[in-house]
This record gives C-alpha cells, structure tokens and sequence, in this order.
C-alpha cells in the first residue's frame, strides 16, 4: 500500500495489516466488493466525454431561450472556473484515495459521519434526476419516429435492456462508455465544423449569418436574471466531471490514470462546454419558438434548429439520432453513478445495508437495480410533456450539484489541515492540487454562493411552485444532516484523529507502469 516518504522528523505511519499488499493486487476490491476492471482510457474519456448527454444538447436549449448567447458564455465559464477548480481538490483525495468509496466516504472520514450522509444522498438524488431526464428524453426521440408503442412502452424496453447491460459487469460498461464518448467526440467537432461553415456563407442558399444573433435577439434575455437561470442548467450539464472519483475504486491502476483523468477536465471545460456555448449561440437565435414549445414527441435542440434554419429541415431526425447515442451513454453512465454511490454508503451504514452486497463478479445487483427504478420518474413525460417535465427535474436536481462540490472543496481542506496537523508533508502526495488554499476555499465560497442564488429568478415576480423546486434540496441537506447526527450521535473529527491511512492502495499493473515510465513520461500527456 501506498505510503508518504518519510523524513527523521515525521510522525510514524500507522501499522499496516501484513496482507495490505496482497489486497491490493486483488482484482476484486476487499473493501466493497466491486471489480477493477477499469482501464486508463476508460476512465480518461470518461473525464473528457463521459456524462455528456441530452442535458447539453437539449438543454442547452432552454438555457439559451433563458438568458440569451452571451449568458449561456458566461455560465458555462463561471461554471467552468469553478469545476476545475472542484476536480483539482478531487484529483488530490481521490489519488491518494482511490479505495473506500468516493468523496462521501472522504466527507464522513474528514468532516463528520453525519455530513457524509447528507453529501452521498445528495449526490445520489443528482443522478436520478439525471437518470429521469436521460430516460425522458429517449423516450421523447422514439416516440417521435414512431408513436405505434407508447411512452411506457418505450420506458419498460429501455429499463429492462440498460438493466440488462449494467450486470454485465464493470469491465463491459467501460468499453462502452470509451466508444460511446469517442462517437460524442466526433459528432461535436462536425457540428462545430458545420457551424463555420454556416455563418461564413458556405451553404448554398443561406445567408452568411456571421454575428446575426448576437444583435437580433441580441446577446442577453432578461439582463441578470437570465444569467441567473443559466446557472442552473450549467450547474447540471457539468455534473459528472466529478464521477472519476466514484470509478477509481474500481480502476486498475488509479494513481496513473486519475491525475491524467484529471487534466482531461481542463480540455472537456473549453472544447465541449465552451465550444457547444459559442456555436449554439452563433446558430441558433434565442428567440426561436422550438427552444421551449417543441412538440411534446421529440425536444428540439440548438443543433436542430441550426441546422432547419441551414434549410435542411430534414435535419431533426440527425440530430435525433445524435442524441439517443448520447442518451445510450447518459443512461449507462446515470446508473453506475447512483448504483456505486449508494452501494458504498450502504457498506457504511449510511443507506439499507441489502444496497451494499455484490455477486461474485464484483456487480452490486441491489444497488443498481434500485438506482434504475428511480429512472420511472421519467413517466412525468406522460402528463407533463418531455420540456416541462425536464425542466422540473433539472431546478430539482441543480442545488444539489453545488451543495456536493462545495462539499467537495470542505473536504478537502479538513484533508490539508489534518495532513499538516499530523506532521506529513506537501510534497509527500502523489497529486497535488494548483493554487492551495486559493482555489480550494473559491471553490467552497462560489458553490455555498451559487447554492443560494440559484433560484433567485423566483422572488420577482414571486413564483412559490418555482421557488419550492429551487430550493427544496438546500433543507433537505440540513434535516439529513441533522436527523443522523441525533441518531447516531455522530461529532466533527478533530484534526490529530482523522483517519489519513485507509483506502489507499497499489496499482494492479505497477510492473506494467514501471516498465512503460522508463520509455514515456506521463507527465507530458
């Protein structure tokens, strides 16, 4: 197991069982059961495509209605600033960490046992929304090729098949999830080459629209408060930045393939999110009635819309057919996320200790099929429409991806303060964060901020259904935060008893690295 060098003056570390270093050469995880079948390209374009779904390419569409092309610009880099600045105190724990459970484990072991709680169910209620909408927005695309079968209908085959495919087994899941994003990949970088190719005058018979839509709507819709809307739905199209750390439990050789994981964020914040920002404002006007009034079989994206005002009005069914590959993915990803989140709290007596249980293969069975039953909230698309019902669970689900990032950044400076109180050493650490303390207390600061203004836009004029949906989740943190510190009678750890030793291991392939470091240099990737 992994060890800081150790100086004359340093404390002695803890005793370490003497099958540590047999356990961590197991393919099967000692602690939680689950397989290492990860491999470093799985997790790196899972950091740098992974997640990508309907929330971006759909969304993104309400987002631009909301507030106009220069605030989506502006959310989605203040956002930006704020998950990198989240994914570099996450690559710090989560290397020297990647066994035990993720950062829900890390909030209980540095913080409180009770603040872990309320951060894992958080995080668990982000990617059940997430799960609903990828499942609404499938559901929507079918219907619209062919409305012979039902929505339900839709819904039950799409459950049962992605239920199907996730106890294949880790491993499975992995190759998937790379060729998935590699196709995410490609499909963006042709609409962007489209793009230019469209405001510059190269299609045949369309203006050469240039900066249009900068003017006429103009750059902004409703000043402020349309930023303020943006948040939101940023906050949401970049969650899952931070799911690597949920899958290095899981991953061969994490002390590699995480720090590299890690600076693939940086490229996923300016190419994806940035690029789909400035070319969906370029394209696409905010004005456009199919942002917010598509029909109720199938939501129109900015892509669409771009690519109908081109004059090719066929161009829904590309595009449709863009986003089922993305939603194949969201789905996928949705439900391994939520399974291992409550699968480790389960083993910690944080969520029903069946949850925590998995098969001989390393595939947690209660935990997923539970996670997947959430994705029936999707059936809000029957009564409410696919828009009306994304928008709901997306203002539900938004609060709480700034409550688990601010808990993120919390943790991690307990961490540096305990790592410091004990007697180790920065430079001990295989991953260190840029610009510590700075940038780990703007991450704090910007979420608990982002957190409270969220909602904002309900106040004036007041809006109480819009304003409960806005804000449900910020008490709902503190009443389970509140309600098992009562019933366990849990206490904020002191800086000398925190744990700094559990959860970290060797890689499965450390010869291999070994072997590779002496012909390439990581650090160069």
């Amino acid at each position: 197991m992994y060890s800081p060098k150790l100086r004359d003056s340093d404390p002695p570390m803890a005793a370490l069982p003497d099958d540590t270093d047999q356990d961590d050469f197991r393919s099967i995880d000692p602690e939680s059961g689950v397989k290492r079948g990860l491999k470093t390209r799985h997790l790196s374009m899972m950091a740098l495509a992974g997640i990508i779904g309907p929330g971006l390419l759909v969304g993104s569409g309400g987002a631009l209605s909301s507030g106009g092309p220069a605030s989506l610009l502006i959310g989605f880099g203040v956002i930006g600033i704020i998950a990198f600045s989240i994914m570099q105190s996450l690559g710090e724990l989560t290397t020297l960490y990647p066994s035990g459970g993720a950062f829900t484990q890390l909030a209980s072991r540095m913080v409180d046992p009770a603040f872990g709680v309320a951060v894992g169910w958080n995080y668990f209620i982000i990617w059940v929304a997430v799960l609903a909408n990828e499942y609404n927005a499938t559901t929507s695309i079918l219907v619209f090729w062919s409305d012979k079968v039902p929505v339900w209908g839709y819904f039950l085959l799409l459950w049962t098949a992605f239920l199907l495919f996730q106890l294949c087994g880790v491993s499975t899941f992995g190759e998937a999830e790379f060729w998935l994003a590699l196709l995410k990949l490609v499909g963006l970088v042709a609409f962007y080459i489209f793009a230019i190719v469209y405001v510059s005058g190269g299609v045949s018979g369309a203006d050469a629209i240039g900066f249009r839509y900068w003017h006429d709507p103009g750059p902004f819709v409703e000043g402020f408060r349309g930023v303020a809307k943006v948040f939101v739905f940023c906050s949401t199209f970049y969650a899952g930045c931070e799911s690597v750390a949920v899958a290095a439990t899981e991953t061969k050789n994490p002390r590699v393939a995480v720090p590299l994981a890690i600076r693939q964020v940086f490229w996923r914040i300016i190419f994806i999110y940035m690029g789909a920002a400035f070319f969906f404002g370029l394209t696409c006007p905010s004005n456009a009635d199919q942002l917010v009034n598509g029909s109720s079989r199938a939501l129109l994206s900015p892509m669409t819309v771009a690519l109908q005002n081109a004059g090719w009005q066929g161009g829904v069914h590309l595009i449709n057919a863009f986003i089922l590959v993305t939603c194949i993915s969201a789905i996928n990803s949705s439900i391994y996320i939520a399974s291992r989140t409550v699968l480790f709290m389960a083993q910690q007596r944080m969520a029903p200790s069946f949850l925590g249980c998995t098969d001989n293969r390393g595939v947690p069975i209660p935990a997923i099929t539970f996670a997947n039953a959430f994705g029936a909230l999707a059936m809000m698309n029957v009564s409410t429409g696919a828009a009306k019902a994304y928008s709901y669970i997306v203002n539900l689900s938004g609060v709480s991806t700034f409550l688990v990032w601010g808990s993120i950044s919390l943790t991690h400076i307990r961490f540096r303060e305990a790592w410091a109180a004990q007697g180790y050493h920065v430079q001990d650490l295989p991953f260190v964060s840029l610009w510590y303390p700075w940038n780990a207390y703007f991450g704090l600061g910007a979420n608990v901020f982002l957190a409270l203004v969220q909602g904002w836009s309900t106040f004036s004029p007041w809006d109480a259904g819009a304003f409960v949906d806005a804000y449900i989740l910020l008490p709902l943190f503190f009443v389970i935060f509140i309600g098992y510190k009562l019933v366990f009678k849990t206490r904020f750890w002191r800086k000398d008893e925190i744990d700094l030793q559990s959860g970290r291991r060797r890689d499965l392939e450390e010869a291999k690295e070994a072997a590779t470091s002496s012909r390439f240099n990581w650090n160069l990737i």
